[in-house]
């Protein structure tokens, strides 16, 4: 197995296939090609990596590619090359969601650019995912009260103002404050804030 970020290359054209591949393998870049974006979606993607596509294929072009990889579930960012008259079409597959395009003939280092890039969002994607997770872990240890308290705790409200919304009194809001900073293993609002707003942001990875 290839560890690390992987770069899928997708163009009904095999020398173009190739073309890059000789000049992604020597700057260290593992990299996977496949001749139809079928293929592609056939294929089990690791989370690591992006995709680098042609815009116009028989099969599909490279917003559908996009739509389609989203609608299974898969997140890697997508690079879109373009020849010359689908510039056009390469701003629209932006907008769907791809992290650039390339239009060709294009420069070496514009490629090395654009994928460094597109690797990093994933990266930082894989990471957000893995707060969230550990976040989500952490939130389901409350009881319904401790997360009725926490929920009136990260929007700033005082112990007394918590207690009269919940009809209890303030030191049993004492109580469930200091059991919900021990769960959650915070050691201060701004703690507390960050793991809420982790579990609650959107997935970007896979």
């Amino acid at each position: 197995m290839t560890a690390g970020p992987i770069v899928h290359v997708v163009d009904d054209d095999h020398a173009i296939l190739e073309s890059i591949r000789f000049m992604l393998e020597p700057a260290g870049y593992a990299v996977r090609t496949y001749d139809s974006p079928l293929t592609l979606l056939d294929a089990v993607l690791p989370l690591e990596g992006c995709v680098l596509t042609d815009f116009r294929m028989p099969e599909m072009d490279g917003i559908e590619l996009q739509e389609r990889l989203a609608a299974s579930g898969i997140r890697l960012p997508v690079i879109v090359m373009t020849g010359h008259g689908d510039v056009s079409s390469a701003v629209r597959a932006m907008k769907a969601g791809a992290v650039d395009f390339l239009e060709k003939p294009f420069e070496d280092k514009d490629l090395f650019d654009a994928i460094e890039q597109a690797i990093d969002s994933n990266r930082r994607a894989l990471a957000a995912d893995a707060q969230a997770s550990v976040a989500t872990r952490h939130l389901a240890t409350l009881t319904t009260r401790e997360r009725e308290v926490l929920d009136h705790v990260v929007t700033g409200k005082s112990n007394k103002e918590i207690a009269q919304i919940l009809g209890i009194s303030p030191r049993t809001i004492d109580v469930h404050r200091a059991r919900i900073f021990h769960k959650l293993e915070a050691e201060s609002l701004p703690d507390l804030v960050r793991l809420v707003m982790a579990a609650q942001a959107p997935g970007t990875s896979r």
